[in-house]
């Protein structure tokens, strides 16, 4: 029988630049809206429609050579992303129904650029074709033919070159943002800490100056990496720590990466309500969002060491389960008081840190994590929260997260807060209220100490309800475009 789990990492789209359309091969043009002088009179019909342009506003043409009609709106490149998205979901509709119909299926596409396309705009156009007909089911059912590739045609020969090489990259954050939406999305049935691990594993090897090490429960206590072993204990799928370590030759800047790794959520002892425990297989959405990045930076061959480690754990009900009330031992002897088991995400980062720090003493460090819920109800759910010990640093996120089209905003580490962290029974409080992610963060920076730190709180936009530009619901994939664009501004 065959598995119902779709590979992953996935299959993207092939995409290529030619100047060569090839016969037979379905075609559509971008088409921009009319501006205020023009009104309408810029918009010929074409084939008996009359093309609005406006952004992700695709249109079928029933007779001539062109088979859609995608708006790009005012032209920005932003635009071309939506208008990317909107357009290969109409084509992968348009084959399903062509099959229905006992027609022959097409698995390529061409799309016509506009003379005046820029490398920009060829960008965020490919991540919208790459990521906005995303799609991850598990099923018996025979697989349905699909798109395979798409091919940008431009009447610059001279372009092909330049453009090609701008692909490259984009290839491999579409590749990064779709791995991690395929972690987040296995069903935790199937997604232990040891799958996590061992996909992780599987998914780096062959690439250069890349290794995967793999350590479990018997290291992790041999090590005295108590938050991973208390948020653990309550599950029988005993918890991993994935370190990944790409080491290029002649890198100067080392980077910490660390992930969040919760594969299933209940929220322990503390347990979540019933609405909504099924979306807690994306909690290990900052997990994910390290290992893709990774592997991306690994496979762009970027000239930066970088160090992921993800703690992985499953938070489970039993009578191993922590306590609210206990002391947990950190990594490096550290203590903290345990007020809700469903705080678990900071036990297990705080290990990774400390342990992390100690080991490699990067550069800089950055976590990302599905960590509060604060951070939904401050920033709603397609903003990151950025909180960073560095100035510099937290541009550098925001800055990299506008390359790729990732929104972040920085939030406060309010310094009159810090003291409502520090223990009594011991050295410090996981959960002493107050504003969740800003107290959330102030827990983090007790085990950062001097090395420049930025926590990425992604409660909200690593998971979506509903489609929005390349975006499709379920898990975004959000942060990993980032992380890899952060470390490219080290090169």
């Amino acid at each position: 029988m065959r598995n119902p789990l779709p590979p992953v990492p996935g299959k993207l789209l092939e995409i290529e630049v030619s100047d060569d359309l090839r016969r037979g091969t379905p075609l559509a043009t971008l088409i921009a809206a009319p501006s205020e002088e023009d009104g309408d009179a810029g918009l010929a019909e074409i084939g008996g429609v009359r093309p609005s342009g406006k952004a992700g506003d695709v249109q079928t043409v029933p007779t001539g050579g062109v088979r859609w009609l995608a708006g790009v709106g005012d032209g920005e490149p932003r635009q071309y992303r939506k208008a990317g998205a909107a357009l290969v979901r109409a084509v992968s509709a348009a084959l399903e129904d062509d099959v229905k119909a006992g027609q022959k299926a097409f698995r390529a596409f061409a799309v016509e650029l506009p003379e005046d396309v820029g490398a920009e705009h060829l960008e965020e156009l490919a991540f919208g074709l790459l990521l906005g007909g995303y799609k991850f089911t598990v099923t018996a059912e025979d697989p349905k033919p699909s798109l395979r590739a798409v091919r940008l045609l431009t009447r610059h020969e001279r372009a092909v070159p330049a453009y090609d090489k701008a692909l490259e990259r984009v290839r491999e954050l579409a590749a990064a943002a779709a791995f991690a939406r395929d972690l987040a999305n296995t069903p935790s049935n199937v997604k232990t800490p040891a799958w996590l691990a061992d996909t992780a594993a599987r998914a780096s090897g062959g690439i250069a100056n890349l290794n995967v090490t793999v350590r479990d429960e018997k290291w992790l206590a041999e090590q005295g990496f108590g938050g991973v072993l208390a948020v653990g204990g309550g599950s029988a799928a005993p918890p991993r720590l994935i370190e990944l370590e790409y080491r290029p030759r002649g890198a100067a800047t080392h980077l910490l990466l660390v992930g969040k790794g919760i594969t299933f959520d209940t929220g322990g002892l503390s347990i979540k309500p019933a609405d909504g425990m099924h979306l807690m297989r994306t909690d290990m959405a900052g997990g994910a969002a390290i290992i893709a990045a990774v592997r991306a930076i690994a496979a762009l061959g970027l000239p930066v060491r970088v160090t992921g480690l993800v703690p992985a754990a499953e938070n489970h009900v039993s009578g191993s389960s922590y306590r609210p009330g206990d002391i947990v031992r950190h990594y490096g002897g550290k203590t903290t008081e345990v007020g809700n088991t469903d705080a678990e995400g900071r036990m297990v980062l705080a290990d990774a840190l400390a342990y992390g720090i100690k080991k490699h003493k990067p550069d800089a460090v950055i976590d990302a994590a599905t960590l509060t819920g604060a951070m939904k109800v401050s920033l709603g759910v397609r903003t990151g929260g950025v909180f960073a010990t560095d100035d510099v640093l937290a541009e550098r996120v925001t800055k990299a997260g506008e390359r790729v089209g990732e929104a972040w905003w920085r939030m406060p580490l309010l310094e009159d807060l810090a003291e409502t962290v520090q223990g009594s029974l011991g050295d410090i409080r996981q959960a002493p209220g107050g504003p969740g992610g800003i107290v959330a963060a102030l827990f983090l920076r007790e085990f950062v100490g001097d090395v420049p730190w930025a926590h990425l709180d992604i409660a909200g936009p690593a998971r979506a309800d509903k489609t929005y530009a390349d975006v499709v619901p379920g898990a975004t994939g959000f942060a990993a475009r980032t992380l890899v664009e952060l470390v490219a501004s080290y090169a």
